[in-house]
C-alpha cells in the first residue's frame, strides 16, 4: 500500500469512493476539488490517498488547513484547546469496505497531521459520524488520541434537505449524531 497526496487524477475514485461508504451524493467533483484547494496551504496538500498494490484508491483522507474553512454552527471553539486560527479540520476519510481493517484509516490520520503541521497548525477537530458501521469512526479518531468535545444531533439532515444527500442509514432524512472531537498534534 502507498499513501501519496490526492490530486486530480484521483478525483473521480474519491468521489464514488465517498458515495459508497458515506451515501448518494455525499461528495462530487467540485466538492473534492474545493476540499483539495482548503486543504492546501504553503504549497502543502494535507489531503491524502491510499492506493493498493495495482494503484488502485482504497481510501481517502481530506484535511483542512487552519484558517481556511469555517467555523460553523456545528462547531464549539470555546471549548476547543487551541484558538480557532491554529484548529485545522479534518473533513472526511473513507476506507474502500474490502480494505478496512488493515490500518488505512490511521496512515492517512497520520500523512494529514504531519502536512497540517507543517502548515502550522496545532491541532485538528472533526464532526465524526457516530452511527458508522460498529462505531468505527469514532473508535479509530479516539485510538489516535481525540477527544470528544460535543455530541451533535441531526449534523447532516441539512445535507439531505439541501443537497440530496442520502444517508446510508437514514436514507434522504438523516438524524445521526456528529462526534465533534479534537486532536492535538
Amino acid at each position: 500500500m502507498i499513501i501519496t497526496q490526492l490530486r486530480s487524477e484521483h478525483f473521480e475514485a474519491v468521489v464514488k469512493l465517498a458515495n459508497q461508504v458515506h451515501g448518494e451524493n455525499y461528495l462530487d467533483m467540485q466538492g473534492i476539488k474545493k476540499m483539495v484547494e482548503a486543504g492546501t496551504k504553503f504549497e502543502i496538500n494535507a489531503c491524502f490517498v491510499a492506493l493498493d498494490e495495482k494503484n488502485q484508491l482504497i481510501g481517502f483522507r481530506t484535511s483542512y488547513a487552519a484558517k481556511q474553512w469555517s467555523i460553523d454552527k456545528w462547531c464549539t471553539p470555546k471549548a476547543w484547546p487551541v484558538l480557532p486560527s491554529q484548529m485545522a479540520y479534518f473533513k472526511c476519510i473513507a476506507v474502500a469496505p474490502e480494505a478496512q481493517g488493515q490500518g488505512i484509516g490511521p496512515k492517512l490520520l497520520h500523512a494529514s497531521v504531519v502536512a497540517l503541521r507543517q502548515q502550522g497548525a496545532l491541532a485538528g477537530v472533526s464532526h465524526l459520524w457516530k452511527q458508522s458501521p460498529g462505531g468505527g469512526a469514532v473508535k479509530y479518531f479516539t485510538k489516535a488520541g481525540g477527544k470528544l468535545v460535543k455530541t451533535h444531533n441531526d449534523r447532516w439532515l441539512e445535507n439531505c434537505i439541501n443537497d440530496g444527500y442520502k444517508c446510508t442509514i437514514c436514507g434522504s432524512e438523516c438524524h445521526c449524531q456528529a462526534a465533534e472531537m479534537v486532536l492535538l498534534f
